[in-house]
């Protein structure tokens, strides 16, 4: 188990990096917003079209990176949203037992059945170079091929999750707790 338990610290850890990446990501969007909005008020101002469909389009590919990849995180942070009304009355080996048919019947065959269905919308993407189909739009091929990586990524932080609460359910105290939420 503590070999598992290892594992688990080091999608953790993955996951945690991948946090910070969001975070800034984050930012860049919010930068990018506001550079659409000014560039769409000064070129009204102006006379001049200084928006363009590229940074629009930007500006909803990091949008949907933060929304992909954001999941991974808010499952390490044990952010989900859940029915507290019910949760908050069953015990933590109760909690547990949820956490682990959750993971394992619903969590694992979601991501393995996007990751299957989107490995050919990816490869007919790259085989076409997809473009957008907007005049001045962005490729989009690439940030299409990031939908598998993000699910395989959300599929490795629930297993580390899994791992975790088989452990606690062992009798590994600090493998994980209620406390824990929020931890990164």
């Amino acid at each position: 188990m503590t070999v598992l338990l290892r594992l688990g610290e080091r999608i953790d850890a993955l996951s945690d990096c991948l946090g910070r990446l969001l975070a800034w990501l984050a930012v860049i969007l919010v930068l990018v917003g506001v550079l659409n909005v000014l560039a769409r008020f000064l070129g009204a101002q102006l006379g001049v079209a200084l928006a363009s469909n590229g940074m629009l389009e930007f500006q909803s590919m990091l949008f949907n990176l933060l929304i992909l990849f954001g999941a991974v995180w808010v499952l390490r942070l044990d952010g989900h949203l859940r029915v507290d009304v019910l949760r908050s009355r069953w015990s933590p080996r109760c909690r547990a037992w949820i956490d682990i048919v959750g993971i394992l019947f619903l969590l694992a065959p979601f991501c393995l059945f996007v990751v299957f269905y989107s490995l050919d919308f990816v490869v007919r993407s790259w085989a076409h170079l997809e473009l957008s189909a907007n005049p001045g739009g962005l490729p989009r091929y690439p940030v299409k091929t990031l939908i598998p990586v993000a699910f395989s990524l959300l599929l490795l932080q629930g297993a580390s999750e899994l791992i975790k609460r088989l452990a606690w359910l062992r009798g590994h105290t600090g493998a994980w707790s209620e406390s824990n939420r929020g931890r990164a």
